[in-house]
């Protein structure tokens, strides 16, 4: 008899998280630092021939959905496709994680902060082969209420590591460690209520 009370209430409780949840859709551009401590060389050098460091730029398209209000925090799921050009290589990180929102503090600001995996695919300036490893990424930002469905993403700052193609991925060849990746991105969120 008790479980059909606990069960219920559970239910209702759901149901409750379920009417105020909401979808935030977003497309903004990104510039990532991609760096190394050890430069390779050859073919498949993704960072260039003999380089540490490359910049890349693109979009950073992706949404989220927050299944869990409450008076203090918003916690929500966020997929999210990063794809970046540079020095004529490709950065593309796929990533899925879970992100945590406060409320609207001073000035209508919204900090945020999320963890994210996935997969990273790179391939290198000189050719079209592709690599594709694990990659994280943790974000922080804070977005701006401007309307009712709009908000404006000030800031986003992250940071992470993807193994990149390397001459020890195709050719067996010195040990590459995985890229540091230092991103910005910035732009609109329009939310879905």
């Amino acid at each position: 008899m008790k479980l059909r009370y606990l069960v219920s209430t559970f239910a209702l409780a759901l149901t409750t998280v379920a009417a105020h949840a909401q979808i935030g859709l977003y497309l903004n551009p990104i510039v990532t630092r991609a760096s190394n401590s050890k430069a390779d060389t050859g073919p498949f050098a993704f960072l260039g021939d003999n380089d540490t460091s490359q910049t890349f730029g693109g979009v950073s398209i992706g949404g989220y959905y927050t299944f869990l209000q409450n008076p203090a925090l918003n916690v929500s799921f966020d997929v999210r496709d990063q794809i970046e050009h540079g020095n004529n290589a490709l950065l593309n990180s796929f990533l899925v994680g879970p992100r945590v929102a406060s409320h609207p503090l001073a000035f209508g600001l919204k900090p945020y902060a999320q963890i994210s995996i996935g997969s990273g695919t790179t391939h290198s300036p000189y050719n079209g082969a592709h690599t594709t490893k694990l990659a994280f990424d943790g974000f922080v930002g804070a977005d701006k209420t401007l309307g009712k469905h709009v908000d404006w993403r000030i800031i986003e700052v992250g940071y992470g590591s993807v193994t990149t193609t390397s001459s020890q991925v195709h050719q067996s060849g010195t040990s590459i460690p995985a890229a540091k990746l230092l991103n910005f991105s910035a732009g609109l969120v329009f939310r879905i209520k």
